[in-house]
């Protein structure tokens, strides 16, 4: 008896995912529960076990190409053979749509057509597109594809669709014990979104949705690429709680440990990349989220105290925030106010 592993539902409202590794080879023999396959989503990675012990019959989709939900994967006992039958009107039915006349642009240029993607009406290949793949080619090419695939579509959205203004501060970090500083700042970001609620929230259709959780990611830089883990509950943790799940999530996140769960959810961003910060920056609004702050690098700059100038660790915070439900002085009060709670904590 053959069974067909289909790409499952994984919630959140994903339809697609990306075939990111075979963890099997045809032929081989695998028992129930046994990991198949590495599966990456705008979310996390995630691995499916076999559903039936057996040999691995036919691999399906090979790794790097993504699939909507319900694409049949690999089949497990059997002969293959029915799973061909189903994959077949599909490849069909993916032929590229391209006019006689562009194809025969194609054959003389020598260009394969079933090979591109087109950008023409219902994805039908241009005669642009047979010219562009013609063109002599430069430098070495890699595919777009996992993590760094994921962060590229992610990044293009918010700029499509978020009209983000940045808004930046110096701070004063003296009284802030800098081997803490994210957790501190995780809760002096929480304490202050309580009191601008318009910075903790999603704009969904022309309905502006203000959360009354402080769920707030924290970028991780890994191996793959920018992952941003959620950490729970922010304004009712201590700092040193927060400290210990901040660890947490970074060391599961460089592991490539971190569950689906972990990831999703956020209502505010924090970002800081300590020594590599730079002196500011301009960060992306994780969206749906409306608002994102930033540290810079931190380090001993002249300040001004009792009318002296003294070395003191300066850094700069930086909020980035979404205009069409933020105005410009909202988020630079908040700003302040976030300021305010690291320079007096």
């Amino acid at each position: 008896m053959a069974y067909e592993l289909k790409l499952p539902d994984l919630g959140e409202g994903l339809t697609e995912g990306e075939i990111a590794r075979w963890l099997v080879s045809e032929g081989q023999d695998v028992a129930e529960d046994d990991p198949l396959v590495e599966i990456l989503t705008d979310k996390t990675t995630v691995e499916i076990p076999s559903p039936a012990a057996g040999k691995v019959t036919q691999i399906l989709v090979e790794e790097g190409k993504v699939v909507p939900v319900g694409t049949v994967l690999v089949v497990i006992g059997g002969d293959g053979a029915a799973a061909r039958q189903e994959q077949e009107p599909v490849a069909a039915s993916g032929k590229a749509r391209v006019t006689p006349l562009v194809r025969k642009i194609a054959q003389e240029l020598g260009v394969d057509v079933d090979s591109l993607t087109g950008t023409g009406p219902q994805g039908r290949i241009t005669e642009a597109d047979v010219r562009a793949a013609a063109a002599p080619r430069e430098g070495r090419r890699e595919p777009l594809r996992g993590v760094r695939r994921l962060i590229a579509e992610h990044m293009a959205r918010a700029h499509r669709e978020v009209p983000a203004v940045t808004w930046v501060e110096e701070c004063d970090f003296s009284h802030v014990d800098l081997g803490l500083l994210v957790a501190t700042a995780l809760r002096a970001c929480a304490e202050s979104l309580q009191e601008f609620p318009e910075l903790n929230a999603r704009l969904e259709g022309d309905e502006v949705v203000y959360l009354d959780r402080y769920d707030l990611g924290v970028a991780v830089q890994t191996d793959d690429g920018l992952v941003v883990p959620v950490v729970r509950d922010c304004a009712n943790r201590s700092v040193d709680e927060l400290q210990a799940e901040v660890e947490r999530l970074a060391e599961a996140a460089r592991a490539g440990t971190l569950q689906p769960e972990e990831l999703r959810g956020s209502t505010f961003t924090l970002t800081s990349a300590g020594k590599l910060a730079g002196l500011l920056q301009t960060p992306i609004v994780n969206y749906p989220e409306v608002a994102i702050l930033s540290i810079g690098r931190i380090a001993q700059r002249p300040v001004v105290r009792g009318g002296e100038i003294v070395a003191a660790p300066v850094g700069y915070i930086s909020v980035t925030f979404d205009h069409r439900v933020v105005d410009g002085a909202r988020a630079a009060t908040f700003g302040l106010d976030v300021i305010r709670r690291l320079e007096q904590s």
